[in-house]
């Protein structure tokens, strides 16, 4: 063994794509329209974000708040369809080959506003989620019955759970409030309504977390016979609950749990697709409409969304603490127009096609985030 494998220390990702801290404001505002006007738009990809979940996990720095007040939501939901027919109207003729809702907790939205978000993507998008690639985040309290199945009525092939980890202990020590009960049967409820794939996303290198109760949690989600499984190494960064209590990631299990993670996904019969994704040898065949992430942009509605042409990549204002997050959802719900891009990263030839950096240009199937999300990758340094 040499010095590199004896003393391995987690440093962090390297991102395929701009990281939200590369954004500017865009001075002065472009219109959607000319944004989109010299675009390819016969195979985009729509994404819905809703920032909404039942907790606020200690390692979360995404664009979410937590349990916000009643009616807050439908008044998102209101926003977000007025910015979907501004939007609809400033990209002209188009075609959507995928569709991904993810959040937040998408499912922590009631019956009704589901509905509501597959209405935006076929009524106003003219999206066909029959015969497209479809992918939802989920939770383990939140994957109720009812929403399952209206999901996989609606289309939904793929559903993604964030578990983390099957030790009650482990999840705790980040702010997870979390029953193994309850996972165990949010799983079977999701395996009952049929969904083709099933993500199971798991995390290593919480605190308290060993070799052992690693792959424990692994054997755990391999009983569900999962079509993917998502290996991610816990980081901490700042604003987030962990980052504010100065807590630190197991530095020197990281790469053990790691290394002994894909080992035992590989013996059970899973291919590595990238870093962290695996997937089983009965996932189903990619079979969707082409999808090539260098070349067919994305276009992100909600507030926290990001969107994606050949030239420049847009946003919102975003925020990780929870008063700048409630902040800007409350300017998002009052505004009226949507029709500038205001926040982006203006690629340079230089960077014209790092968002695929480690994705092929081939037919995929959705993932839980844009194609480019799993080209992310992780460095071990001594």
């Amino acid at each position: 063994m040499n010095a590199f494998e004896r003393t391995p220390l987690y440093a962090g990702y390297t991102y395929a794509y701009p990281h939200k801290t590369a954004y500017r404001t865009l001075k002065p505002p472009v219109a959607l329209r000319d944004v989109w006007a010299a675009e390819r738009r016969d195979a985009l990809f729509l994404y819905l974000h809703t920032p909404f979940c039942e907790m606020r996990c200690g390692f979360c720095n995404l664009f979410t708040t937590a349990n916000p007040p009643p009616g807050f939501a439908q008044d998102y939901m209101a926003a977000l369809r007025r910015q979907a027919a501004r939007t609809r109207e400033a990209l002209g003729r188009a075609t959507f080959a995928r569709l991904a809702v993810g959040g937040g907790t998408p499912t922590y939205l009631d019956e009704a506003g589901l509905e509501s978000l597959f209405d935006v993507a076929e009524q106003t998008f003219g999206v066909d989620p029959q015969n497209i690639p479809v992918s939802v985040e989920t939770s383990p309290l939140t994957a109720e019955a009812g929403k399952l199945r209206l999901l996989r009525g609606r289309g939904v092939d793929r559903i993604s759970i964030g578990v983390q980890s099957f030790i009650e202990a482990e999840v705790n020590a980040v702010g997870r409030s979390q029953k193994t009960a309850v996972v165990e049967r949010a799983l079977d409820r999701i395996r009952n309504v049929g969904f083709p794939t099933l993500n199971i996303d798991l995390i290593y290198g919480l605190p308290g977390q060993t070799t052992g109760s690693w792959l424990e949690s692994l054997r755990a989600a391999l009983r569900f016979k999962p079509e993917e499984l998502y290996l991610y190494p816990l980081y901490v960064r700042p604003l987030t609950g962990l980052g504010r209590r100065g807590q630190k990631a197991e530095d020197d299990l990281r790469p053990a749990c790691y290394r002994a993670g894909r080992e035992l996904l590989l013996e059970s019969g899973y291919r590595q697709v990238s870093m962290r994704m695996f997937q089983a040898g009965q996932a189903p065949a990619a079979d969707g409409p082409a999808y090539c992430c260098q070349d067919d942009g994305m276009v992100g509605l909600g507030c926290g969304a990001r969107s994606y042409t050949r030239a420049l990549h847009y946003s919102g204002e975003y925020a990780v603490g929870a008063t700048g997050v409630r902040e800007i959802l409350a300017a998002y719900i009052a505004k009226a127009a949507y029709c500038a891009a205001a926040i982006s990263y203006a690629k340079s030839s230089a960077t014209s096609t790092s968002r695929g950096l480690k994705t092929p240009c081939a037919k995929r199937r959705a993932s839980m985030a844009p194609a480019v999300a799993t080209s992310a990758m992780f460095i071990w340094m001594s």
